[in-house]
């Protein structure tokens, strides 16, 4: 059974995405969002390369690694403070995280039903539509109660 900490963990988790989920964020610009900033402060590259403790040549390395999406975190966010930034950075499900747990659910449920459909099509007891409906809400059901290692293998 799921217990009630993993449910409250959930809930606390979604409540957080919620903010990501109604904002709508610009995307990242093309050259990146570390030079975008800095030329928009008017700041040049050896101003930067100075609060860093880089190289010129450095600065431009970190801003062309942000726009090609091979940046560290770690470079980044020393990058956003040398510019007086923050660096927020979230990952936002697509759905929520219960609709993305049914979702695992039924289809972790559907490769059971078709490896246990198999076995029994190849001993001529195959299962009827109605039979497999409701092997697949009881399987989903099982999944979902427990621990959730299952669920993800």
């Amino acid at each position: 059974m799921s217990s009630i900490f993993q449910v409250l963990k959930r809930q606390q988790t979604e409540k957080s995405l919620e903010i990501w989920r109604s904002t709508q964020l610009s995307r990242t610009p093309n050259q990146g969002w570390v030079r975008t900033i800095r030329e928009a402060l008017g700041m040049t590259v050896d101003s930067l390369a100075v609060r860093l403790g880089i190289t010129p040549t450095g600065v431009r390395k970190v801003e062309n690694s942000e726009a090609a999406n091979t940046i560290t975190l770690k470079s980044l966010m020393k990058a956003a403070e040398a510019l007086d930034c923050e660096l927020r950075y979230s990952l936002v499900p697509k759905y929520s995280l219960e609709e993305m747990r049914d979702r695992q659910a039924t289809r972790k449920a559907k490769e059971q039903i078709q490896s246990i459909g198999h076995s029994m099509k190849l001993e001529d007891q195959e299962v009827d539509s109605a039979s497999q409906k409701l092997l697949l809400e009881e399987l989903k059901k099982s999944l979902l109660e427990g621990n959730g290692k299952e669920l993800w293998k």
